[in-house]
């Protein structure tokens, strides 16, 4: 797989033009390019918009998901495929090298930006409403980068990449809700997942369930996962497991045939005096204080 240093490198392996600006360029026209089939990673994020005449599978739309044009993010050194696509319209994508973002208040920023963790089929997928913002935010970047540079340059150009990312944020929450009233709450079908872990006896055999074995038998990427979760239910992936955990504690404990330690390794902790952590931490009471406040 092919991996770009710079956006030289990237735009020459893609044969665009090359860009105006070493660490900071803008790719139009994508109608017109010729992409082909390809997987590659670079040292740059990038936020693309497309409309997508074929290879809808691939940017995640369902029939429930606007028919306009959708966002997709990416960091740096995560791969990016572009398979079986055709574009409807010309679309853009703009690449930040992660070196142009050192100094400024954005390099810290992106970082909470979950979505450039997402998978591609995990795509954002915009309203005409939604659509037209965020393409007059891009014609704002494209307007400054084809001016002369100068000292504010970077600034504004960065502005408005922090204003797309702010409501890209916002974005991903609405299609969050509107895909819960459609398919449910995806908060069910994660318990229904562990509650599967521990049927087939995996506490025993794998330990703890984590995020990543649960984002993948539910088809999403964890980052993905665990932000629809906190949408749905204000709680974490990892927070939900731990509930979960906990709850099933509280049933052996209250049958009171096993010891602390017994029941901390049934269900896959390593570490008793974790269990006890975690334990008091949801409860507010140690595992022995709870079995006896239930026996009085």
């Amino acid at each position: 797989m092919q991996h770009y240093r710079t956006l030289t490198e990237l735009h020459l392996g893609n044969r665009w033009e090359a860009p105006q600006h070493p660490l900071f360029s803008l790719v139009g026209c994508l109608s017109d390019c010729k992409l082909g089939d390809r997987e590659f990673t670079s040292d740059c994020y990038v936020i693309a918009f497309k409309k997508i005449k074929s290879g809808n599978l691939m940017y995640g739309r369902t029939r429930y998901d606007h028919d306009n044009g959708c966002l997709f993010f990416a960091k740096p050194r995560q791969i990016i495929e572009m398979k079986n696509l055709e574009f409807e319209e010309k679309g853009y994508m703009l690449m930040i090298h992660e070196d142009y973002l050192h100094g400024h208040e954005l390099f810290k920023e992106i970082e909470k930006y979950s979505f450039f963790d997402y998978e591609v089929n995990e795509a954002l997928h915009l309203s005409p409403k939604e659509e037209q913002l965020i393409l007059e935010l891009y014609a704002k970047i494209q307007d400054e980068y084809d001016t002369n540079p100068d000292e504010y340059s970077r600034e504004i150009m960065l502005s408005h990449v922090s204003s797309i990312l702010k409501y890209a944020q916002r974005y991903y929450k609405r299609q969050f809700i509107d895909r819960t009233q459609v398919i449910g709450k995806t908060a069910s079908k994660f318990n229904d997942q562990l509650r599967s872990y521990i049927n087939q006896g995996l506490l025993a055999k794998s330990g703890l369930p984590n995020v990543a074995f649960l984002a993948d038998q539910l088809f999403v990427s964890p980052r993905y996962l665990s932000d629809l979760l906190k949408q749905e239910t204000g709680k974490t992936a990892m927070e939900l497991i731990h509930i979960f955990m906990i709850s099933e504690a509280k049933n052996l404990l209250r049958l009171g045939e096993k010891g602390v330690a017994e029941i901390a390794y049934e269900l896959g902790f390593e570490n008793p005096s974790y269990f006890t952590r975690l334990f008091k931490k949801q409860t507010g009471m140690k595992p022995l204080e709870f079995r006896k406040s239930q026996l009085n």
